[in-house]
């Protein structure tokens, strides 16, 4: 009998944040294929006799390409097994799960999905920068930052430069500079507010804060290494650390580390 995959969002980090129906369909699992951005603590949740496949990719290295993913889960199912496909954050938000349920039920596997925190609403929890907020922001938007192969940056930038927006950068860290740059060139002030969070939700959580006409050399002096969310608008000054920042004009802070603060 053919088995099933289950496309499920691991969250942005933090187990407490994984849904009750996220850790059903872990705890059923046969085998475990995972991504990159799938934290250790989520991991640990998998049932002890769970096979665990790594298919994680970074920028510029992709040592399982999307077509051989597929394929994995493919063979996995067609061999009886109940495989938990684990996504960071949400499965339909820069996740390619609808690729990978496409290629599956092409081929007559039964695939069901379990939606998951996106990184920008855990960030937005974890950090006090709503998405929105009366008067400050009437929308959110999620763009990538990041194209397949390197390619350009085909975004509508002209559109994405409204002050009454909040914008949220995915997988931006490498184009913050020409985001940035295209933003200010279609309207959007150079004082837009601007927050990155590296593995937000996550004991190893970073927050950077800053402006949008410097945040590429704030970012290169931080070091902030990827997963970065990035939060462009108005919303970013309602944080308790905006007002540190505005007075002394760059601040990276870890949350975690109680009372202290890094500057650069």
């Amino acid at each position: 009998m053919t088995g099933k995959v289950f496309l499920i969002g691991a969250g942005p980090g933090d187990p407490d944040l994984l849904t009750l129906k996220s850790a059903r369909m872990l705890q059923a699992a046969d085998v475990v294929v995972y991504d990159r951005l799938v934290s250790a603590e989520i991991l640990a949740l998998a049932p002890a006799g769970a096979q665990l496949v790594a298919v994680g990719k970074s920028p510029e290295n992709h040592p399982v390409p999307q077509s051989k993913i597929n394929e994995i889960l493919r063979a996995f199912a067609e061999d009886g097994l109940t495989v938990a496909r684990l996504k960071g954050g949400d499965p339909l938000i820069f996740g390619r799960g609808s690729e990978e349920a496409a290629h599956l039920i092409a081929h007559d596997i039964d695939v069901e999905y379990a939606p998951g925190i996106t990184a920008a609403q855990g960030a937005a929890c974890v950090s006090g920068v709503p998405l929105t907020h009366r008067g400050l922001a009437t929308g959110v938007r999620y763009v990538t930052g990041h194209r397949q192969a390197n390619g350009s940056l085909d975004l509508d930038w002209k559109s994405l430069a409204c002050e009454q927006t909040t914008l949220v950068v995915y997988m931006g860290v490498a184009n913050i500079g020409q985001i940035a740059m295209r933003l200010v060139a279609e309207g959007l002030s150079d004082d837009t507010p601007v927050m990155a969070i590296a593995e937000a939700t996550t004991p190893r959580e970073t927050r950077l804060f800053s402006k949008l006409g410097r945040v590429a050399f704030d970012m290169r002096d931080a070091g902030l290494k990827a997963p970065v969310l990035f939060v462009i608008g108005k919303v970013v000054t309602l944080s308790a650390e905006w007002s540190v920042f505005d007075s002394e004009q760059m601040v990276v802070t870890d949350p975690c580390a109680a009372g202290q603060r890094a500057h650069v």
